[in-house]
């Protein structure tokens, strides 16, 4: 359930923004800063399902903070899907526990950012103008990876030939047949390649390497 009220149509240069968090006081608070802007039309909500509902009802919204350990979250699965709801338009990561792994993930999965619930009030609307303008926010004290070098994260051509392999669903022992090599060669090859494309395994290896069209 919403609140905050119907939205409707703003005013030109005016900024809507849905927050979802189950934290009543943090998000309050929240509201009640960016309100007093005069520039933004807030609605919050509780929930992943109410979040949903306010898109369906008075979306889309030009940005959602959307906290991941929220009721209805199943971690940040959920972001690809509000994502959607609301016409493609941004949802970024609003948490205060997010742990480095789930933000490179939530990213992965179309977060326009991470919004620490730390982040100075005052410094609250420029990172909201920053997202809308096409950035992807993190803090910047946040441990990103250093972005990928020219040629694909990194990757040797051999890296990448055994990469292109496990795109197509080979396993090493295949692989190594193909190559030409032994399999403990190519398992050091596929644990270099999940280390530089910061992949738990060799399926999610495979995932990141199709959506950013490497091998």
């Amino acid at each position: 359930m919403a609140d905050g009220g119907s939205m409707g149509e703003t005013d030109s240069g005016r900024t809507r923004l849905l927050i979802a968090d189950d934290h009543a006081l943090v998000r309050d608070l929240v509201a009640a800063h960016l309100r007093a802007q005069g520039r933004f039309d807030v609605v919050t909500v509780e929930s992943f399902s109410a979040a949903g509902d306010a898109v369906r009802a008075e979306g889309p919204f030009d940005l959602v903070l959307l906290d991941f350990s929220m009721p209805g979250m199943d971690g940040v699965e959920g972001i690809a899907e509000l994502r959607a709801r609301n016409g493609g338009r941004p949802v970024a990561l609003f948490s205060g526990l997010a742990r480095r792994e789930t933000v490179l993930e939530a990213l992965r999965r179309g977060a326009a950012g991470y919004i620490p619930k730390s982040t100075a009030p005052r410094d609250l609307p420029g990172v909201i103008r920053r997202i809308l303008a096409g950035e992807t926010y993190l803090p910047d004290n946040f441990d990103a990876p250093a972005p990928p070098p020219q040629g694909g994260f990194g990757l040797t051509p051999r890296e990448l030939q055994v990469l292109r392999a496990l795109r197509e669903g080979l396993m090493n022992k295949e692989i190594a047949g193909q190559m030409g090599l032994s399999e403990v060669t190519i398992k050091m090859h596929v644990r270099a390649i999940c280390t530089k494309l910061n992949a738990r395994n060799r399926t999610q290896a495979a995932m990141i390497a199709e959506s950013n069209g490497i091998g």
